[in-house]
């Protein structure tokens, strides 16, 4: 899906005068369409976790309305799990250790979830610095009729990962959805937690899915605030 530049500007919730800058700069994905400037939509979500810019999850899906019943960020914590001391002895070993630790649907069989992680190991997640590693945009796991799980494996040992700051990842994060657009959301909402100091010192500490869950928590209302300002706007 192409945006416009107005688009790009929701979706990432800024002025669409600093989504020029960073075309001025090739700082930011995008292609000239007839002269008229456009960004793939998915290009822009993946570039704008990669640099831990935050986006508007309200424009994550303009489809959908506010709802108090969409799953956040802290019920995907609490429903998820901690995997520590991880074996990560390089890429393909981490992901099989990883999907050993995961509670998987039926409809999904833990080798088939393997193959298909070490098929996409290059573009599965993204480090995003201090040491921490998130799904991409583009390589959601899909579990339909289940609801959304966050699980986050602290690594027995750091895992180079051509992270932007260099350093090496000590802690994956992992989404399982029943929906793309779930994926996209709860993505949205952990690339926002990722920017505050407090949850990011209960990843530091190597804390527990409850207490990543707590720290989620006023994050996530405020998310809902915004939300709901946002569509009594429109």
């Amino acid at each position: 899906m192409l945006l416009t530049v107005n688009e790009a500007a929701a979706l990432m919730a800024c002025s669409e005068r600093r989504v020029y800058r960073w075309v001025e700069a090739a700082e930011i994905p995008f292609r000239r369409i007839r002269d008229q400037i456009r960004f793939d939509r998915a290009e822009l979500l993946d570039w704008a976790m990669d640099g831990r810019h935050p986006v508007s999850i309200e424009a994550i899906d303009r489809r959908l309305e506010f709802d108090e019943r969409t799953p956040s960020l802290e019920q995907a914590l609490r429903a998820g799990k901690v995997h520590r001391d991880v074996p990560s002895n390089g890429r393909e070993s981490t992901i099989r250790a990883i999907v050993e630790r995961t509670v998987l649907p039926a409809s999904l069989a833990p080798a088939f979830v393997v193959a298909v992680m070490v098929a996409r190991e290059r573009t599965l997640w993204t480090a995003i610095g201090n040491g921490i590693a998130i799904p991409q945009v583009r390589q959601p796991i899909i579990a339909a009729g289940l609801p959304v799980t966050v699980s986050v494996s602290y690594l027995e040992q750091p895992l180079l990962f051509g992270a932007p700051d260099g350093k090496p990842i000590q802690v994956i994060f992992q989404i399982i959805s029943p929906t793309i657009g779930e994926h996209l959301r709860v993505l949205a909402h952990l690339s926002r937690a990722l920017l505050d100091p407090g949850f990011c010192a209960v990843i530091e500490r190597r804390g527990s899915n409850e207490d990543l869950a707590m720290a989620a928590h006023p994050l996530q209302r405020a998310d809902s605030a915004d939300a709901i300002t946002s569509s009594q706007r429109g």
